[in-house]
Parts: C-alpha cells; structure tokens; sequence
C-alpha cells in the first residue's frame, strides 16, 4: 500500500474542470503518491497512488488510451 507522506497536503483542481461546480476530483501530490478526492465530498475516501502509477494513468490519458 502506499502511503501518502505529506500532513498538509495542497489540493488542486484541473483547470478544465471550470468553476461551474460541477463533478470534478481534486488531486494532492507528494513526493512518493498522489492522492485523489470528490472536490464536494472532502470528507470521504481519498484514493492515493503511488508516483508511478499516476505517472503511467496521466500519460495515458494524454495519449488518448484513456
């Protein structure tokens, strides 16, 4: 499992997520994971990734795999 090492974490939005409101996921990053939350529902699961894994899935993405 990983582990996400930062006790502060600084959460962002992808600017194609707008400021409408609408269903999007913020994302924090530390040195060894990212981890990933409901941008309205900031009590719930968060989902953490290693560094690798959230490499490999954005690329992914921007190779339109995805």
């Amino acid at each position: 499992m990983t582990a996400f090492d930062d006790k502060d974490p600084v959460w962002r939005t992808s600017s194609y997520s707008g400021t409408g409101g609408g269903q999007c996921v913020e994302v924090a990053s530390c040195r060894t994971a990212t981890a990933v939350r409901d941008s309205k529902r900031h009590g719930a699961e968060t989902l953490i990734f290693s560094a690798p894994a959230w490499a490999a899935f954005v690329e992914a993405v921007a190779r339109g795999e995805l």
